[in-house]
């Protein structure tokens, strides 16, 4: 290995003032910081009922106090509500994943992209009550429904999940449509 420049070589005095490497963060914290945070909000997204931090941990990968740090972090961040407490068992706060939601979709699309998102989700929404003779997906009696037409369960089952899909759609573009543009998107709707 060669010798850095001598421009690069620390002098008398600067090597005197050394910095304390042993109160840096160590780079591993660095590098691996989003990583983890990121790891445990994947976890809290596929939590489709109340988890303690143990299973939160084995989701994320990670250990059961960082669950613990992560997701009070998450509560006061309004991702996650603590259901129980002992043992503290913690929920996906779909409302607040909602809002931040519509609050990307202001801030994606103007209203006319988001009309016409909306007029195409809405034609959809039709042609899936018209296909299934109901109005709701819940409605659908997917086993008979594959019995009637001759269809596999799973076939319709995928159709009413896209159905239900479309339906979480047409609320979020109307939410999008409908809110204020002072910051309070998804709270207050024009009047």
């Amino acid at each position: 290995m060669d010798d850095p420049r001598t421009e690069l070589k620390a002098d008398s005095d600067e090597r005197r003032d050394a910095p304390e490497f042993d109160d840096l963060v160590p780079p591993e914290e660095l590098v691996s910081g989003d990583r983890t945070r990121d790891d445990f909000f994947d976890a809290v997204l596929g939590l489709d009922s109340p988890a303690t931090a143990g299973e939160v941990a084995d989701l994320a990968g990670h250990g059961v106090d960082a669950a613990r740090e992560y997701l009070a972090w998450f509560e006061r961040m309004g991702i996650v509500t603590q259901v129980t407490d002992s043992p503290a068992t913690y929920e996906r706060n779909q409302e607040y994943l909602n809002w931040r939601r519509v609050q990307q979709l202001r801030n994606q699309y103007d209203d006319d992209e988001l009309l016409v998102f909306l007029e195409d989700a809405v034609e959809r929404d039709e042609s899936f009550a018209e296909e299934f003779d109901v109005k709701f997906p819940d409605a659908v009696a997917i086993v008979a429904h594959a019995t009637d037409t001759d269809r596999s369960v799973e076939a319709v089952w995928r159709e009413v999940s896209a159905w239900k899909t479309t339906r979480r759609r047409i609320s979020l573009f109307e939410r999008a449509l409908q809110t204020d543009t002072d910051g309070a998107g998804g709270q207050r709707p024009v009047a």
